[in-house]
């Protein structure tokens, strides 16, 4: 498995974006501006590029002309929101175009989505007798699909890919809710109580008292 590039002339979104990746274990490198992305392409090979199109010295769309060769995949990610960048980003050759703000979890299902389609990883997780699906979004326990509300769903995502981390509850409130939404902490619990009951997951999906959520590691028989 090769790094993800990612690559941000702003370097605390470069950060944030490659800390949201490492919690499905993709590693990162950065590159903050379109040349220093475009010696890191010559010399070294990634299963990913998120690229930013307003770069310093060469933009994001020219910077195509030096990924199209490799095969690499790529995302832009962008504030820039009219339909013609869009459509030139995907005419380009782009698998993807995400505006800016984006959630993290709508960054993962992308990430997730392309690396699969462009058979650069098996994005299924496993826990148990428990297999998620992040792009089809589905769950099934021992063969038998888990019927799961959004909320539910990203909930579990949010466990699976921090297993043995204690989860705070404004973390998970953020993650799953988004950052303008206002759930209370009652709001959780009843969505973590009734995730434990679909999955059958009582011992499993462990409360931090005043703390939150954490998924219990899976022993190694």
């Amino acid at each position: 498995m090769y790094p993800v590039l990612v690559v941000d002339d702003e370097a605390p979104i470069a950060e944030l974006i490659s800390i949201t990746l490492s919690q499905i274990g993709l590693p990162c490198v950065q590159a903050h501006s379109g040349s220093e992305a475009a010696d890191l392409i010559e010399t070294r090979k990634f299963d990913l590029i998120l690229l930013d199109v307003m770069l310093p010295d060469v933009d994001g769309f020219e910077l195509m002309d030096y990924i199209r060769p490799t095969g690499t995949p790529v995302i832009f990610l962008t504030a820039r929101t009219a339909v013609d960048d869009r459509v030139r980003g995907l005419k380009l050759g782009a698998y993807d175009y995400i505006v800016k703000p984006f959630a993290a979890p709508e960054l993962l299902a992308r990430v997730e989505g392309v690396l699969r389609h462009a058979g650069r990883r098996d994005t299924k997780l496993r826990a148990w007798d428990v297999v998620v699906d992040p792009e089809a979004r589905t769950a099934a326990k021992n063969g038998v699909p888990v019927p799961l509300t959004p909320h539910e769903f990203d909930l579990l995502l949010a466990l699976l890919h921090n297993r043995g981390i204690t989860l705070y509850r404004s973390a998970l409130l953020e993650l799953v809710w988004g950052m303008d939404a206002e759930p209370s902490n009652r709001t959780l619990d009843i969505h973590m109580s009734r995730l434990r009951r679909k999955l059958g997951w009582d011992d499993r999906i462990r409360t931090v008292p005043r703390v939150g959520y954490m998924l219990e590691e899976e022993e190694t028989p």
